[in-house]
């Protein structure tokens, strides 16, 4: 479905029932708005991996500005700005009072920015292997310093520079960089599962070389008072568990777990895990 909201048309999917009956009785469900990471991934990243999550909520894929199914435009108007703003469009657009946000790595730092902005119009925040600011860049470089083959620093410096200059070369980037991003990426049962979607290099680019490096919201953070969920996992290596530990003392509302057995893309390693924490928090804030 497409919305067209603050002059860009926007590509949303809505997963599972608002209202379901149980035993003869209405239940609602509370609508989490699931945001991709990147800058310049798409919603196809959440799927399969959160259809279980059904059974709690109601998930609305969001494809952020010149991102998957949305419309391409000026690469200067990806910002996280007008991230947040197209959300707060969004939940306009449906009619929600309140909403909860599902933030995955940059989607995280989205979801953080808005509850900044938006917190009267959020129940809470679902934040997954994220950063609250660009002292993960530094980190991450000094890992691929020390752990990284020589294709793997040649992709990433051009992350770092945000200098990819087609969509074949920044899917270059991720296969390269796949066995650190995912523990589990060199099992069959992985490799059979992986989607190649379209990614926006220029989305990509606009965030690391360019607002990723002043994004910052620490010193914001203990003025959000809603409940708030820190998944970090032990082997990430681009918004390693420290970052994610930084939000989590700055969040008064927040409860923090680390997955053992996982990378950055957390849904892939540990997903039942994952799912399991983000149903049982969603029903214990209802």
């Amino acid at each position: 479905m497409y919305a067209t909201l603050n002059d860009t048309k926007l590509y949303f999917d809505v997963d599972g029932a608002e209202e379901d009956v149980q035993n003869g009785e209405i239940h609602h469900k509370p609508v989490v708005f699931v945001i991709h990471g990147g800058p310049g991934g798409s919603h196809f990243s959440f799927k399969p991996h959160l259809d279980r999550l059904t059974e709690h909520a109601q998930l609305v894929y969001i494809d952020q500005r010149g991102c998957g199914y949305s419309e391409e435009n000026n690469p200067e108007t990806y910002t996280l700005e007008n991230n947040v703003a197209d959300i707060e469009a969004l939940r306009q657009y449906l009619g929600l009072s309140k909403i909860w946000i599902l933030g995955h790595s940059y989607g995280g730092m989205v979801a953080m920015s808005y509850a900044v902005k938006y917190q009267q119009h959020l129940h809470g925040l679902l934040l997954a292997a994220t950063s609250p600011s660009y002292r993960f860049l530094d980190k991450a470089k000094k890992y691929i310093e020390a752990n990284g083959n020589e294709e793997q620093k040649y992709y990433a410096t051009k992350l770092w520079q945000g200098n990819f200059q087609s969509e074949e070369e920044l899917q270059a980037y991720y296969d390269v960089m796949e066995p650190l991003y995912s523990v589990a990426s060199q099992s069959a049962s992985a490799t059979g599962s992986k989607v190649k979607t379209k990614r926006s290099y220029q989305a990509l680019n606009q965030g690391f070389g360019g607002f990723l490096r002043s994004f910052d919201v620490i010193e914001k953070l203990p003025n959000v008072h809603v409940p708030t969920l820190i998944i970090a996992a032990e082997s990430d290596w681009i918004t390693p568990t420290s970052e994610n530990r930084v939000i989590h003392e700055n969040m008064p509302q927040s409860a923090f777990h680390l997955l053992k057995n996982s990378s950055h893309s957390v849904f892939v390693d540990q997903r039942d895990e994952c799912l399991t924490l983000i149903g049982d928090f969603l029903d214990d804030h209802r």
